[in-house]
């Protein structure tokens, strides 16, 4: 979904919109400040601002051009008013994630921990299985994540791997993504603009509602948001001195593995 984007140059401070008109956009709207060459070494204090006195707003301050670009994010109201659909979203997410990541492990004959499978998938990032394609699913594991593709629809979604046998933890930006991507969703009951800011307010939306909660990762300090209607997973926190088997791997491998704690 595309924004349409009002251009406003101004020449002098005072001319900059008020905060009732920036606040009265409706968010298919984004407003593109222009400075002048005389005012532009005002831009990032007005910018930052903006920032502390629009909360809801996504607030950018270009680095190189005279610019502020303002964008109205999804509303406390529109996410409460679709919390059904946002929470039948994140439960066939996790539908989906955890039936791709088993398919992954069976096809690709992939020995697991069940309580930390992360470091077989560790191992799989260091190989040639890294990469490929499951049925219908082109697939590459980056990061804490699994990313699958889907060849027929485009449908995307990216596996949490960090989190035991749970994989239905949702990130901002790949929440969007998947709702965006999946034929049946379409077209969407409300619009998502911003991929990572919007889908952080709906899950914190969420999450307030009670429909959605945090948990813990396999790491110390590291968490994830979740559907709270779902059969609970037990996720127990990784010691590197306890857990922790040497594979028969070079010492290259293991740098890999310590590179996720250090």
């Amino acid at each position: 979904m595309e924004r349409t984007t009002e251009i406003i140059e101004i020449r002098s401070i005072d001319k900059f919109p008020s905060l009732d008109y920036i606040e009265s956009i409706h968010r298919g709207k984004k407003l593109k400040i222009v400075f002048a060459k005389s005012i532009n070494h005002l831009k990032e204090k007005v910018g930052e601002k903006l920032k502390s006195e629009l909360p809801k707003f996504q607030i950018g301050i270009h680095t190189l051009e005279p610019e502020i670009n303002i964008s109205k994010l999804i509303t406390d109201e529109e996410v409460v008013a679709h919390q059904k659909f946002f929470e039948n979203c994140a439960k066939d997410y996790r539908i989906l994630a955890k039936q791709l990541i088993l398919e992954f492990i069976k096809k690709k004959k992939v020995k697991i921990d069940e309580n930390f499978p992360f470091l077989a998938f560790n191992q799989v990032k260091g190989s040639k299985k890294s990469n490929g394609k499951i049925n219908d699913w082109k697939y590459y594991f980056h990061g804490f994540h699994c990313h699958f593709k889907n060849i027929k629809t485009n449908q995307e979604i990216e596996v949490p791997i960090m989190f035991g046998m749970e994989f239905g933890c949702l990130d901002p930006y790949f929440f969007s993504l998947f709702i965006k991507s999946t034929p049946e969703y379409q077209p969407l009951p409300v619009d998502i603009y911003e991929d990572f800011a919007d889908g952080y307010r709906i899950l914190e939306v969420m999450v307030n509602l009670g429909l959605f909660e945090r948990i813990n990762s396999n790491l110390e300090h590291h968490s994830g948001i979740i559907i709270k209607d779902r059969e609970k997973v037990e996720i127990k926190i990784f010691n590197y001195e306890k857990d922790y088997i040497k594979p028969k791997f070079d010492i290259l491998k293991l740098f890999r593995l310590k590179s996720y704690f250090f």
